[in-house]
């Protein structure tokens, strides 16, 4: 008798998921004992070594609740028990920064473990020599991230919610609804485990899932879930090719002096200056997760409503302003207070930085900017 439905459907994603990975390269599941990470990783256990793949894991211990040290050593053996190796299991430091989330779910505990937690699984990952990393997000995961876009007033760049594939990353369970991965976690006999941060109304994705999404399904029947992740789908498409017009737009700009001049950026489509002033202020240390269209809003005026104005403060200690019409940025990533930093890279103490500037270059910035779906106190991806 073959598997379950619920198993044979995670298989099945898992499996056109590592399509076009050389045969004999490593793969890493990464899990917290949650149920969509356990079904995930058990799939990969299963359905990686016949398509001619290592498959490991990794499990991260955020040190936010008692027993969590206990904890991941427990989910670290389970995965060696379903066959994965090698299984590291390692401990980051979060930021606590008192416990409270910002207005909107910006920033906050959620935030900082996200961080922490892409972070030690880039690094785990470039220290096994894995080629991807296989993350448990769900189609609810998917659909809970485009309604806090919404009600954040979000662009089109967080409504197109999670990519399935970007850079060490791929999510094979963005079309597969979290009660399929409970159901193949009880045919396989797994014992999935439930963080209590799931179910805390404090955190803003544990209201969206448990109060605001049963109000939707109530008053606009089934399927809200699908539309909303649909709605995602159809979005990333017209969002790449927006970013990708954007980076050879910023490139343009800035020329020889690698710095992003006012009159330039005012001659770009609005589509495109935003994305490039958004880039732009990442770079100088802007928390992804954090900078709002509002910041962007500001920024933008100072390129089409320039009057003399002062600078705008932005989240990460990041200051924008405008000088000798050029575009400056000031804080996290210029290396000390008074360090400016122009195009989008970092500089120094006092110094200038432009195209040629120190990128960001840990997996935690590509997983914040490209993930923020991703359950923050919980870590299980």
């Amino acid at each position: 008798m073959g598997p379950s439905p619920a198993v044979a459907e995670i298989r099945n994603a898992v499996r056109e998921c590592l399509d076009g990975i050389a045969p004999g390269t490593l793969v890493l599941a990464a899990c917290s004992g949650g149920a969509d990470s356990l079904a995930l990783a058990a799939a990969v256990a299963f359905t990686a070594p016949r398509a001619g793949l290592r498959a490991g894991g990794i499990t991260v211990d955020h040190g936010l609740q008692p027993g969590s040290s206990r904890r991941a050593a427990q989910v670290a053996v389970l995965l060696k028990e379903l066959g994965l190796d090698p299984v590291e299991c390692v401990a980051v430091t979060v930021p606590q920064n008192g416990g409270r989330e910002e207005r909107g779910g910006h920033g906050g505990p959620e935030a900082a473990a996200r961080a922490a937690r892409y972070a030690a699984i880039g690094a785990a990952a470039r220290r096994a020599g894995a080629a991807a990393v296989l993350l448990g997000h769900t189609l609810d995961d998917q659909a809970e991230t485009v309604l806090l876009g919404l009600a954040r007033g979000s662009g089109g760049r967080s409504l197109a919610g999670m990519p399935a594939s970007h850079g060490l990353y791929r999510r094979p369970l963005l079309s597969v609804r979290r009660a399929t991965t409970r159901a193949a976690c009880a045919a396989l006999g797994l014992q999935p485990w439930d963080d209590p941060h799931n179910t805390d109304p404090r955190y803003t994705r544990a209201r969206v899932r448990h109060q605001v999404m049963p109000v939707l399904e109530a008053a606009l029947g089934p399927g809200v879930a699908e539309a909303l992740a649909r709605t995602a789908a159809l979005l990333r498409a017209d969002a790449e090719h927006l970013d990708g017009l954007a980076e050879l737009a910023a490139a343009r700009a800035r020329g020889d002096s690698g710095m992003l001049g006012a009159g330039a950026l005012a001659g770009m489509p609005q589509a495109i200056r935003t994305r490039v002033l958004r880039d732009a202020a990442v770079a100088a240390g802007c928390p992804p997760g954090s900078l709002t269209a509002c910041h962007v809003w500001q920024l933008e005026k100072l390129v089409n409503r320039w009057h003399g104005q002062r600078w705008v403060d932005l989240p990460g200690g990041v200051r924008a302003l405008r000088r000798d019409g050029v575009l400056q940025f000031a804080g996290a990533a210029a290396g000390a207070p008074g360090g400016v930093a122009g195009a989008g890279g970092a500089a120094g103490m006092g110094g200038v930085a432009g195209a040629g500037g120190q990128q960001e270059t840990a997996e935690g910035a590509e997983g914040a900017k490209n993930a923020e779906g991703a359950e923050g106190s919980r870590g299980r991806e």
